[in-house]
């Protein structure tokens, strides 16, 4: 995927993706920072009600405002 040009417009697209109606997101936490700042992006998941998981290098956003269980 190529750069986008704002931040908003990174936002908008990711967040209005098939994915994102209820599904999960992946993404590389130093791709989240240079294209959109990590801070704007946890605001972002957060105002959705979406819950934030990262490991290692990734962000996974499961967006759903229910509960969720790590099994292990």
């Amino acid at each position: 995927m190529s750069r986008l040009s704002t931040a908003d417009t990174w936002i908008r697209l990711i967040f209005s993706a098939k994915a994102a109606d209820g599904h999960v997101i992946r993404r590389n936490v130093d791709w989240i920072d240079r294209e959109v700042g990590r801070d704007r992006f946890l605001r972002e998941v957060r105002a959705r009600g979406f819950h934030l998981i990262q490991t290692s290098d990734q962000f996974i956003v499961v967006c759903h405002s229910g509960a969720i269980h790590l099994l292990f």
